[in-house]
């Protein structure tokens, strides 16, 4: 997994000409490896059918 990351690390940061230093790249991948976790944790809470989407309220 490690290797995809930081393929897909190489491919963010070349489509947003955004410089990553090599020095940086333990931390954005352990800040990717978080992310995916928690985005994994809410992707199988399972929802009922019945769910509705919060309302949005404006001022």
């Amino acid at each position: 997994m490690a290797e995809a990351l930081d393929d897909y690390i190489d491919a963010v940061a070349k489509a947003l000409a955004l410089p990553v230093e090599e020095s940086w790249r333990p931390a954005v991948r352990a800040n990717l490896e978080v992310s995916l976790r928690l985005a994994r944790l809410v992707d199988e809470f399972a929802l009922p059918d019945e769910t509705e989407p919060a309302s949005v309220y404006t001022a």
